[in-house]
């Protein structure tokens, strides 16, 4: 059975590490906060110049002057900071980012990541995707497996533009967690229920199995 999207957070969030300085890319992975580890403490970072982000603010509670790099508005924590672009980058291109958790479109098989457009359809910009990718310590990409048409977003090569080359170091999908090294994929966790069958099936490049692979751990989503 594959992972809900509140499941494929909490999973990520096991990922994180008490005291770490985390950016989290749009849509699914903004959830991952909702489901920290007890005693793992993260600072958020937006690449639009906040850090110490905080939860997403309830109806009517909402300051249009607090908004995250997608436009979202978003509380702060006590102690958090405002800063210029220059700043924040200055952050990510120092290497003093040490997790980044994004989704993606496509992941290739040597961990290229493409993630910001789709050719012919509307793009905003292209975000600070393509700094984070080389400049956080640890890059996570949580995605469904598949896109809705079916088709691969786990490919030998990726087919859209790309964010990144060789740049991801773990997916996290809603069917398996599989790792990048150096010569492919690695199937590290299956969701319960699923075979690894069905994550080869899903996925559009070679996959080593090294050793019987684990189930993912206890998902709870409850708040």
């Amino acid at each position: 059975m594959a992972l809900t999207r509140e499941q494929m957070a909490a999973r990520a969030a096991q990922e994180l590490e008490d005291g770490q300085y985390v950016n989290l890319g749009i849509g699914l992975p903004t959830l991952v906060p909702n489901y920290l580890p007890a005693g793992v403490h993260v600072t958020l970072q937006s690449e639009n110049g906040i850090l110490g982000v905080g939860p997403y603010p309830f109806e009517g509670d909402e300051d249009a002057d607090l908004i995250n790099a997608g436009k979202e508005t978003v509380t702060l924590l006590p102690g958090a900071s405002f800063f210029d672009s220059a700043t924040s980058f200055g952050m990510i291109r120092g290497g003093h980012i040490d997790a980044a958790i994004l989704g993606a479109m496509q992941v290739s098989a040597g961990g290229d990541l493409a993630n910001w457009m789709i050719p012919g359809k509307m793009v905003k910009g292209m975000g600070g995707a393509m700094d984070l990718v080389h400049g956080a310590k640890r890059v996570v990409v949580v995605m469904e497996h598949v896109a809705k048409d079916g088709t691969h977003k786990i490919v030998q090569e990726c087919t859209l533009p790309y964010t990144g080359r060789g740049v991801v170091d773990r997916v996290i999908t809603d069917l398996a967690v599989i790792d990048i090294v150096d010569d492919g994929l690695v199937l590290r966790e299956l969701a319960p229920g699923v075979t690894v069958d069905e994550v080869r099936a899903a996925t559009g490049a070679p996959l080593q199995v090294p050793a019987e692979p684990a189930t993912m751990a206890s998902l709870s989503t409850a708040p």
